[in-house]
């Protein structure tokens, strides 16, 4: 029982969950040649939700380069974000806490999707969000990520001063007896979610092991891949949003800290794979794009209240808000794809730049440990800005805040 209650019912140690993350990541890399990303396939979602109204966007310039060809259900990226939803409700089911959740300033939705849109927009414009260009791009030793990685620091940092005003935030909406409602509500939880959860697993088992079946290898890899990644997000609560947020707001860095290890672990075995020639490098362009598409996308999910692996589990637990940030995600992601030729974006922000490979640039040996000492260095600026944070306000070391001890 101990053993179930650590695994189901206790979230887990986010330093181990994203290391499991970054290596799960490097393996999947390893075996299909792609990377551990999400909002292309919600853009070609938006292309096929034209094509249901009749809109034929397959020739536009954008979806000429991330292809729209065939269906979800045909493409490993479709099966990442199948695998993350169904891995991380499974996990949600079995440990009982699914439970329908609309916020209670309404604003907060049509907020929610504004973000989502603008998050979604950026992303695409750099070319990927904060997995592909980001967690899956530095130890792809691509350089654009780390341009990305630094504008989407600053772009939370700005949506922290927007959310933190007084016309963003709103009135409160207090509801006399909110707390006791919430109990009461909290003691009708029955046993049922976690034989739903367990014979959900047993369903997406079985799609895997028929996907072998009739020889999709890929597609039943990503199946895999996807689960794990949406059961060791949700489980270590892994938000890219927070590991920013959290540093600008409270200076609290555990995410921002636990997301550089992950990010060396797999920077590591991605090595390997591509030391052995097992997969080729997905190098993609610095450009002007990359800068403001990191800003944006930073900017965005401090809005919206979740990035893209936050946006998913938290919509998996029932909480309305981030379906609605979901859909925001891929109109914008869809915007973009339209603006990237009709309106001349690519040629503005993207035409001949170059994409660089940081192991042409300083060599195999001196761009993994170049990556890995880049890390280290964020991983020690995340330190040293939590204590200044924490100490930086007339708090020594030997003194340590007090806390309201009343029942609340």
């Amino acid at each position: 029982m101990d053993l179930y209650n650590k695994i189901f019912k206790e979230y887990w140690n986010p330093y181990v969950a994203i290391s499991l993350a970054g290596l799960v990541s490097a393996l999947y890399f390893g075996l299909t040649g792609t990377v551990w990303a999400v909002t292309g396939e919600f853009t070609r979602f938006g292309g096929h939700v034209l094509q249901w109204v009749g809109i034929d966007p397959s020739e536009w310039d954008y979806f000429q380069l991330v292809g729209l060809q065939g269906t979800p259900l045909e493409r490993t990226d479709g099966w990442i974000v199948i695998g993350m939803l169904v891995g991380a409700l499974i996990m949600i089911l079995i440990s009982n806490s699914f439970k329908i959740r609309i916020p209670n300033q309404r604003r907060r939705l049509v907020q929610g999707f504004i973000g989502g849109i603008i998050a979604g927009f950026g992303a695409r414009l750099a070319l990927g969000c904060n997995l592909a260009a980001f967690f899956t791009g530095v130890p792809q030793f691509s350089f654009h990520a780390w341009v990305f990685m630094v504008m989407t620091a600053i772009g939370t940092y700005l949506g922290v001063k927007v959310v933190n005003t007084k016309w963003w935030l709103g009135k409160p909406n207090l509801q006399k007896g909110a707390g006791k409602v919430a109990l009461k509500r909290k003691a009708k939880k029955s046993n049922l979610q976690p034989v739903i959860g367990l014979l959900l697993a047993v369903v997406y088992t079985g799609v895997v092991v028929f996907l072998f079946a009739v020889g999709q290898n890929l597609l039943a890899i990503g199946a895999i891949a996807g689960a794990l990644f949406g059961i060791l997000i949700e489980r270590g609560q892994i938000c890219f949003t927070s590991a920013f947020r959290d540093m600008w707001i409270s200076g609290r860095a555990v995410m921002s800290k636990a997301i550089s290890v992950g990010m060396m672990v797999s920077v590591v075995f991605t090595f390997i794979y591509i030391q052995t020639g097992a997969a080729a490098q997905i190098i993609k362009i610095a450009a002007p794009s990359t800068v403001i598409g990191g800003l944006l996308f930073g900017f965005g999910i401090v809005l919206a209240g979740g990035c893209e692996t936050g946006m998913m589990y938290r919509a998996m637990e029932g909480q309305v808000l981030f379906w609605v940030v979901g859909a925001g995600n891929i109109v914008g992601a869809t915007l973009l794809a339209y603006g990237w030729d009709h309106l001349g974006i690519f040629n503005a922000l993207a035409k001949d730049w170059p994409a660089v490979n940081l192991i042409e640039v300083w060599g195999h040996t001196g761009a993994l440990i170049g990556t890995l000492a880049m890390l280290a260095l964020w991983f020690l600026f995340s330190s040293w800005w939590e204590k200044r944070f924490r100490y930086g306000k007339g708090i020594t070391k030997t003194e340590t805040p007090k806390l309201a001890t009343k029942e609340v």
